[in-house]
This record gives structure tokens, C-alpha cells and sequence, in this order.
């Protein structure tokens, strides 16, 4: 059977009427009221003439069949009725980072060829700022919020928009959903403009979200997917935005199992008061971070709360998700402390590659244990040309095979570099660098595009920051290259301290070299305030490269 979200969430909307689909703020759908919004916004796609235009199958695989729907939103409801009525509609949706310029929104927009965007008010301005520039862009709804921003010339209000069209199942999309349906995933990547990766929503569901039975296999009906979901008491909090992908991979995979979405009332930023009070009071079973940059802070709270004697009752949580960023040991084991009954479930993979392995660890258990991977997961030698042996030396390429992207849109020459064919078997090889341990676990070791070059020498700056943020007085690190005439590249923290705490360079260096190689060592120690982050918690490399050449050296 080829899986389709629409068409799953179509017959949960029928199956399980009465169970809460999403809860945000004040908000709580069930999944009748939640799927009937959705419908509501597919029917006004369709009127409007949005849908899909031709075979997949008949196109080339840099290129969509659906028109696109942006996404330009903070969390909440409208953000995941936008997918799921894109989808229902056929149409595809595309997630927009409500962070960027209006240069780069402009580019996203027209890269992706879009041709309605849903945006929160609050954006208004930045999205009139492009417009001009944005001929295919045919319909604006614009979802209010605390801002008052007026709409846009032309936009239309969100909610006016839902309520003038019907919730009914309409012929033009329902029962019509495909396996070969688009799933888009626009990811800004470390270096380069961003790209969107296309999936069929059938190898999606599969290879990212892991929709498979217990056993591994496929499942071969919908019935089988609707009669687990009937049993479902699974209820996840997605902390992250919803723009990035591990936050709607969560909140999707919720929905595959029939479980229900919950969202914290303040989307602006983390606010880890509003998370844990979230958790606490809509008894969440799971939440989802980003590594350290989401643990941190949420910890702190945790701590706060027990000192006024007024702790949060996290009780009803059973697994901490993260991904996307590394998730150190110190974090996991501080985690463990406040939290000792949950697992903390760490998902290796990429926007390109789907899930390839997971780190599945409860309290007690080795938090340093490498990814087990995925059966589609290999490492692949320097040169791509086969697998490395188990518990070699080597440095090899993370990849995946199986079900993986059918390219990125629009640009036959990167889906080619990152999607080679090897032996006969598609690969997807995103840039993660890894090697392959004797027991088969894979140790990760940093993206290649932040790899520094230094004295011949390469150092994965994740690992640098792990160690860095390892010593008490540290909050946050991040790590680049900065040029040097005796190195090539040298290696330079930029480090924010635990409020009055504070380190020498030489103390942070001594303090790294216990668990690192001389020439991983920072040259250099770049102090901050606060080390700027995405909302997801990536490290914004970009910015430390900045830092460090502001500040000399």
C-alpha cells in the first residue's frame, strides 16, 4: 500500500471524531472540528484553481506537479491546518523560516514558485516589502495576531476565508490522493541558498517518520493504520517551530498515530516557563527539543520551579525527542536527574535523508553509545565508492538508500551531487561525516561544510563544542574557522557563561583537552553575551564567522 497523510488523516477524521487532533493556547480541536477546518481551506485552494497539474511519474525529478502553499507562520493551528489542507487539496505545501530578510523571503518564495502564502499579520510588513517582485503569487490569507497589522492589499482574512467555504469531501481531491503526492522541505542547509527537498509522501512517511509495523515491514492497508491509531494515547508537545522540519515531523507522526498535537501558548520563542506548564497541565507523554540550545533553558526552569517550591509535574512524560543538534551527554544526564522515568530518544537524520539511525537511552543506560542505525543507513568511504568495514579508522560519508528524495526542486545539479547513484542504488548523501563502529553503531561527527581545515588536520566543530559546553561555567558555545597564515585555519569558540561565572581561555583549553587532540584545541575564546541560535536551537554558523572576524585576532 503507498501512504498518503491526507488520506490518513481523512479516515481518522471519521474513525476517531471525538479525540483531540491539536490544543493551542485556549484552542482545543478534535479531530471532526480539526479536519473539518482543513477541508474548509482545501475546498477554497481547489475553488481558487489550486491543486495539481499532471503525473509525477512524467516529470523530471527536480521539478513538482502540485502548486505550493508557503507557510510563513508561527506555530499554531493554522500553521498544521495549512499542511494538512495543502495536502488534502493536492496541493504542497512549503515551509518559510519566519527569521529571514525580506531578500531572503523573496527567495524563497520565488525559488519555490509559489503561489499562496498563509502568514501571520505579524509578518505583513516584510512579505509587502517582496510582493512586487512576486508575479505568481495569486492568493494572500492573512492570519491575525496581537500585532493589528491591517491586511495586505488584496489579502483576505484567514478565518472569513474558512468560514465562506465547505467542509464538505469534495470529488476533486477526495479518494484521489497518491503515494506520489509531494512532501517539501525547504532547509537553509549550513552554507549555500536554501533548497527544497522533494519527497513522495509514500517514502516520507516511511524513511523519515518510520511508519512501518512493529516488525519493520510495510503496512498493506489503511485499516491497519486507522485500527492502531483507534488505540493511541499518545499525546506530543513539539517545542521547536513548526517551520523546521524535526518540529512538523513530530507533529506528524503524532497524527499517523492518531494522537493529538500540543502546542505551547507563547510560539514567539522559547519560553520554557510556558513549555513546562504546557506539559504539566495537557498531561503531554512526549516532548520534542533541539539539542542542547532547547535543554538548557528548560532545565533552568525545572530548577527554578523546584527552588520557589512550586515544581512542575512532568510525571505524564515518558520520551524526551531530539534532533537536528547535538544533545550532549551533560545535557542527558542532567535531563535524567530531574526527569529519571523518561527516555530520551535521539533521531539521526537530515531533511534529505529521512531517519538513519536513533540513540534510544533511559537513566542508567551508556548516554555516550553511538546511533543505531537504520537497515537504509550506510557509511559510505571517502571517495563514494562502497561502504566502509565496521570499526575501521576511516572517515566516511553518512548516506541512505531505500526510499530517499527524488531531488531538490529546480536544481538537476545539486540533486545529482547529493543524490548520486552508486553501484545501481540511489544514494542520499547530505555532508554529515561519520564513522562506522565495531559494533555497527555509528559515531557522528559534525557536518563537512563547518569542517575546519587546520594544519592538514580536519575538526568537526560539533565535537568542540560539546566539549566546551561540558565545563560548569559555559552556557553556550559554538565553534568555526577563522583564516591563518601558519594553519590554513585555526580553530576559535565564541562562549557565553553561566551568568557571573567566567574562564580563562587557558582554563577552557585545559579543560578540552581531556577529551580532545591538541590541534582541536581553540586558538582562540570570543566572548558573548549570548550565542545567537535559529529558533530551533541550530547554531548559526554564519553569525560566529562574523563574531570572530569583528573581533580580531
Amino acid at each position: 500500500m503507498e501512504l498518503n497523510l491526507a488520506a490518513i488523516c481523512d479516515a481518522l477524521t471519521e474513525e476517531i471524531p471525538e479525540r483531540e487532533a491539536v490544543v493551542f493556547a485556549d484552542r482545543r480541536y478534535t479531530w471532526a472540528t480539526f479536519g473539518t477546518r482543513c477541508r474548509r481551506l482545501a475546498t477554497l485552494l481547489a475553488d481558487c484553481g489550486f491543486g495539481i497539474h499532471g503525473e509525477l511519474s512524467a516529470t523530471p525529478a527536480h521539478q513538482s506537479v502540485h502548486d505550493h502553499v508557503a507557510l510563513y507562520l508561527h506555530n499554531g493551528n493554522e500553521y498544521l491546518e495549512g499542511m494538512l489542507g495543502s495536502y488534502t487539496a493536492r496541493c504542497a505545501p512549503v515551509n518559510v523560516n519566519y527569521r529571514y530578510t525580506a531578500s531572503e523571503l523573496g527567495y524563497v518564495l520565488a525559488d519555490s514558485h509559489s503561489r499562496v502564502v498563509i502568514y501571520h499579520a505579524a509578518f505583513a510588513a516584510t512579505l509587502a516589502e517582496v510582493l512586487d517582485d512576486l508575479p505568481d503569487i495569486d492568493l494572500l490569507l492573512q492570519v491575525s495576531d496581537d500585532s493589528g497589522n491591517a491586511l495586505l492589499p488584496g489579502a483576505i482574512d484567514y478565518e472569513t476565508a474558512l468560514a465562506g467555504s465547505s467542509p464538505a469531501r469534495d470529488p476533486r481531491w477526495a479518494d484521489r490522493w497518491s503515494g506520489d503526492d509531494l512532501y517539501i522541505c525547504y532547509t537553509g542547509g549550513t552554507t549555500g541558498m536554501p533548497k527544497g527537498a522533494l519527497w513522495r509522501q509514500a517514502d516520507f512517511l516511511v524513511a523519515a517518520l518510520g511508519i512501518r509495523r512493529r516488525d519493520g515491514s510495510d503496512h498493506e492497508s489503511l485499516e491497519e493504520i486507522v485500527d492502531a491509531a483507534r488505540r493511541s494515547s499518545l499525546r506530543a508537545l513539539p517545542a521547536a517551530p513548526l517551520m523546521h522540519g524535526a518540529a512538523h515531523w513530530n507533529a506528524i507522526s503524532c497524527w499517523v498515530s492518531g494522537g493529538t498535537v500540543i502546542l505551547p501558548s507563547r510560539p514567539e520563542h522559547l519560553d520554557a516557563a510556558d513549555v513546562w506548564s504546557t506539559v504539566d497541565r495537557e498531561r503531554a507523554t512526549s516532548l520534542l527539543i533541539v539539542g542542547d540550545a532547547m535543554a538548557r533553558p528548560l532545565i533552568d526552569e525545572l530548577d527554578r520551579a523546584t527552588a520557589d517550591r512550586d515544581p512542575y509535574d512532568a510525571s505524564s512524560l515518558r520520551h524526551v525527542l531530539t534532533g537536528g543538534a547535538i544533545l550532549s551527554t551533560t545535557r542527558k544526564a542532567a535531563l535524567f536527574e530531574r526527569l529519571p522515568l523518561i527516555r530520551i530518544v535521539d533521531v539521526l537524520g537530515s531533511s534529505e535523508s529521512g531517519r538513519q539511525g536513533v540513540s534510544n537511552v533511559g537513566s542508567g543506560d551508556d548516554a555516550t553509545a553511538g546511533f543505531e542505525p537504520s537497515s537504509t543507513a550506510v557509511v559510505l568511504g571517502d571517495a563514494l565508492a562502497g561502504p566502509v568495514e565496521p570499526g575501521s579508522d576511516e572517515i566516511g560519508w553518512l548516506a541512505q538508500t531505500g526510499r530517499v528524495p527524488l531531488g531538490y526542486l529546480g536544481d538537476p545539479e545539486k540533486s545529482a551531487l547529493t543524490f548520486p547513484t552508486i553501484d545501481g542504488v540511489r544514494h542520499a548523501v547530505a555532508g554529515d561525516r561519520a564513522r562506522l563502529r565495531a559494533d555497527g553503531s555509528i559515531e557522528l561527527l559534525g557536518r563537512e561544510s563547518v569542517t575546519i581545515n587546520t594544519g592538514g588536520e580536519k575538526v568537526f566543530v560539533e565535537e568542540v563544542e560539546v566539549a566546551l559546553c561540558s565545563h560548569p561555567a559555559v552556557r553556550d558555545a559554538v565553534v568555526c574557522g577563522r583564516p591563518s597564515e601558519r594553519w590554513g585555519q585555526e580553530v576559535v569558540a565564541v562562549v557565553a557563561f553561566v551568568g557571573e561565572s567566567s574562564a580563562t581561555p587557558g582554563e577552557l583549553r585545559a579543560h578540552c583537552a581531556t577529551s580532545l587532540a591538541g590541534f582541536k584545541l581553540p586558538k582562540d575564546v570570543v566572548v558573548v553575551e549570548q550565542v545567537l541560535r535559529s529558533p530551533s536551537g541550530k547554531a548559526d554558523y554564519r553569525w560566529a564567522v562574523d563574531t570572530v572576524q569583528n573581533h580580531g585576532g
